[in-house]
């Protein structure tokens, strides 16, 4: 399919490697060490809590209620690309449902992260294919409006431009620019290893009063500097 006004072919995506490094870590984690930002707004969420996926995006802008330039972003999308549709948070009607799902997987893509509805659900929950959408809705959509495919969007209120980092899970759906990427992964690891050493304390009884705790009260003015926790 050649480029156009509509769509572009060509996307620098986040590479394999990145993607599996970013795999193996919560969207929270994420999402915190990128200074608590980048993720969307809960609205958006999986179909099912046990799915997860982490791709670089295929970004799609349609009007609401018409899914034609989803279809077309499945015509040039790569095995391992997330489809991030903005659907304008519609839930008149469905997008997507099991068919497009279906041929989503065959196609080897990982996931799909709509802010539209969705239907088919039960279905799609069986096929174990993460899907992330604002809900359900049985009714069918058109196919005869104009879109957009890898142009920069807005999806559920996060900037997302072709080729960024999507990680998704229970919590909901964090993008990263696929320039820093690669910048977040050791704050990520980091960030792991001190949150598991205070569980560990917490589970063991031991400083169950965060060391940070005072300082904070007293710099909010809750206490006078000199006291004690």
């Amino acid at each position: 399919m050649p480029d156009s006004p509509y769509f572009q072919n060509h996307v620098e995506r986040t590479s394999p490697e990145l993607v599996t490094r970013a795999s193996g870590f919560a969207a929270s984690i994420l999402a915190d060490v990128a200074g608590r930002r980048g993720t969307m707004h809960g609205r958006v969420r999986a179909l099912a809590p046990s799915m997860r996926v982490a791709g670089p995006a295929i970004t799609v802008e349609v009007r609401p209620g018409d899914n034609l330039m989803i279809h077309a972003a499945m015509a040039i999308a790569q095995p391992g690309d997330v489809l991030v549709i903005d659907g304008k948070g519609d839930q008149t009607c469905a997008l997507m449902g099991e068919i497009m799902i279906s041929q989503c997987m065959a196609l080897g893509l990982a996931g799909v992260i709509i802010d539209a509805a969705v239907r088919d659900s039960a279905e799609i929950q069986a096929l174990g294919f993460p899907v992330f959408s604002v809900g359900t809705n049985p009714n069918g959509p058109t196919k005869f409006v104009p879109g957009r495919v890898n142009h920069t969007i807005s999806a559920g209120g996060v900037t997302v431009r072709p080729g960024d980092l999507v990680v998704a899970d229970a919590d909901g759906v964090f993008v990263a620019e696929r320039e820093q990427v690669e910048a977040l992964l050791p704050l990520a690891q980091k960030k792991v290893d001190s949150e598991s050493a205070r569980l560990q304390d917490i589970r063991s009884g031991r400083n169950l009063t965060p060391g940070w705790l005072a300082a904070a009260l007293a710099a909010a003015g809750v206490l006078e500097e000199t006291a004690t926790a």
